[in-house]
């Protein structure tokens, strides 16, 4: 059992943090500043001028196609360097995010077949178009096999009908995933099938925008009979709920990353204001609140780096058996964030809560961490499930 890093994602690491340090965390207070005067509107919180500049900039040093197999044209350094690529972006709340997105990426890739991979593969993965994943429903969130928007075969074609609900990048995305019924008699493992949809699709609309704390902005999806061909499906029909269910402990895996760098940055903030600050004629470091404080979100971190590291090794390996992975990297991941920024502005106090400091925006912006991609009731229900069915996995 070897627990160091290869060297090849070590390098990649150390390029990621010169490149957080030097690029990200001088953009800081534009970002603050930008998310608190959105207001109810959904601007991009990087500037385009200023996401093209650093997208270049990543570029130039190699940061592209990371986990993008090299078939594709990219890199395929695996879901772990992926991971620690994400861990050290997320020292800086500048929302700078390398494309392809790794979910997105495994669904195409595992699925797309013919003249799908130069239309929507390929340009992905270069990072030349965007997508999004169609999933949520007004009365389908947790549970995703909930879903009634049906695609109904007409004439030779899918006709499309259906609302999707809280739909990240939606009017940023090239494409969507769609995920609809194809067949309402059958168990979900047959019932669903994802399609692409070009957003000029006549039919698609997306009528609304949610404001959310944080940085999220997600949108309602509106499919009025969108009709698509064959060719429009991704995968097989009634085979989309195994391939969707994998793309997303991947999302879960990459939200995890983002914790553990976010709760790094707070580490580290406050071990540098427990040495500076003075209070009552002696360092806060001298007191035993603080030391606690630090020394246990030293240990929540490094416990949720593991279950985060394994999981992207056994990715790595091919391994399939990574559903509760995905489900206690994203418990621990988010609650530890949440634990870990609520000491650092405490410690900090009053300036711990101003927009002076990115403590504050941390904090709401992990509070929605909870709830995206399963809230944490859900996922604890998941693994007490087969825990009780099946006992304890063997190790």
């Amino acid at each position: 059992m070897d627990f160091e890093l290869p060297e090849s994602s070590r390098m990649v690491r150390e390029t990621v943090a010169r490149f957080t340090d030097e690029f990200l965390a001088p953009n800081e207070a534009l970002i603050i500043r930008r998310e608190a005067e959105r207001g109810y509107g959904d601007d991009p919180l990087i500037p385009p001028e200023l996401d093209a500049a650093l997208q270049r900039k990543a570029r130039d040093i190699g940061l592209w196609g990371i986990d993008v197999p090299e078939e594709f044209g990219g890199q395929d350094l695996g879901m772990l360097t992926k991971c620690l690529v994400v861990e050290q972006l997320k020292h800086s709340i500048v929302p700078f995010v390398l494309p392809p997105e790794s979910p997105n990426l495994y669904l195409l890739k595992t699925l797309c077949k013919g003249a799908q991979v130069d239309r929507y593969l390929l340009p992905y993965a270069r990072g030349e178009k965007k997508s999004c994943l169609a999933l949520s429903e007004p009365g389908a969130g947790s549970d995703a096999a909930a879903i009634k928007t049906r695609a109904e075969r007409k004439n030779g074609k899918w006709v499309v009908n259906g609302t999707k609900l809280w739909i990240s990048n939606a009017r940023r995305a090239d494409f969507m995933i769609v995920m609809a019924v194809t067949d309402p008699a059958a168990d979900k493992r047959a019932a669903f099938t994802a399609f692409l949809v070009d957003r000029e699709t006549p039919g698609l609309s997306i009528p609304t925008s949610f404001p959310m704390i944080g940085e999220y902005h997600p949108y309602e999806v509106v499919l009025d009979n969108v009709v698509l061909d064959d060719a429009q499906v991704l995968g097989e029909v009634g085979a989309g709920f195994g391939p969707l269910s994998r793309r997303l402990g991947v999302r879960r895996l990459e939200i995890a990353s983002r914790c553990l760098g976010l709760a790094a940055r707070c580490l580290g903030m406050m071990i540098e204001q427990a040495n500076a600050r003075q209070t009552f004629g002696a360092p806060l470091a001298d007191r035993q609140a603080v030391q606690w404080w630090i020394a246990d979100s030293y240990q929540e971190i490094d416990m949720v780096r593991l279950l985060v590291y394994r999981m992207a090794w056994k990715m790595d390996q091919g391994r399939d058996d990574v559903r509760l992975d995905g489900s206690m990297v994203k418990v621990q991941g988010t609650e530890m964030i949440a634990r870990v920024v609520d000491r650092a502005i405490q410690l900090f106090g009053g300036m711990g809560v101003s927009k002076e400091l990115p403590l504050e925006y941390i904090s709401r912006m992990c509070r929605v961490m909870r709830i995206v991609e399963g809230p944490s009731e859900v996922h604890r229900w998941v693994l007490a499930r087969e825990l009780l069915r099946h006992g304890p996995p063997s190790a």
